[in-house]
């Protein structure tokens, strides 16, 4: 039997993509990256996986359907029923909603609802609360609104600064991402 085939959508330095494709005995074979940035670092990683890359300048295209459109094309060239967010910094709309509905998983750091969209532990470390984390959600409309899939807490410690906290997060993104990615493949 093969593997259920999935894409990573990322715009950075991909250090998410890389915890899953080092993840032993994944329930899915990632078949594509989709980026949104031409310099981001997560290219370089994908070409040493020997992953293809599909990267798109949002600007060359008249709007987002139109872009969405195309990255739906690439998905089913290579036949990806799941979509997993890592870093990626773009609002899916509704082509993309539609298309993949329920089959579209982001991790962002924080436990939502607690501070969602950008800067997430930043926002989490300002507020002087006593802990954050990590949530795993299927996406919706709206900005980390989805239904949550795992959640993980993080203590922020008196001597933290922002950096510490940072890679502290990044640590259990890691080790829960792919986990969760497995649980959710292993059901379906």
């Amino acid at each position: 039997m093969s593997k259920i085939k999935a894409a990573i959508f990322a715009s950075g330095t991909g250090s998410n993509f890389e915890a899953i494709m080092e993840t032993e005995h994944l329930a899915c074979d990632i078949a594509l990256l989709v980026c949104d940035q031409s310099s981001a670092g997560v290219i370089a990683k994908a070409d040493k996986y020997g992953i293809p890359a599909f990267v798109f300048d949002a600007k060359q295209f008249p709007d987002k359907t139109a872009y969405e459109k195309a990255i739906i094309d690439r998905l089913e060239e290579s036949e990806v029923s799941w979509i997993f967010l890592a870093g990626y910094m773009r609002i899916a709309g509704p082509t993309l909603l539609n298309r993949y509905e329920g089959r579209i998983v982001n991790i962002h750091p924080s436990l939502l609802p607690a501070f969602p969209g950008m800067d997430a532990i930043g926002q989490a470390y300002r507020a002087g609360v006593k802990t954050t984390g990590v949530t795993v959600h299927f996406i919706d409309e709206g900005i980390d609104t989805g239904p949550i899939i795992a959640q993980e807490e993080v203590a922020i410690l008196q001597d933290d600064t922002e950096e510490s906290l940072t890679k502290r997060v990044h640590k259990v993104e890691h080790q829960l991402y792919p986990k969760v990615i497995n649980q959710l493949l292993q059901t379906k």
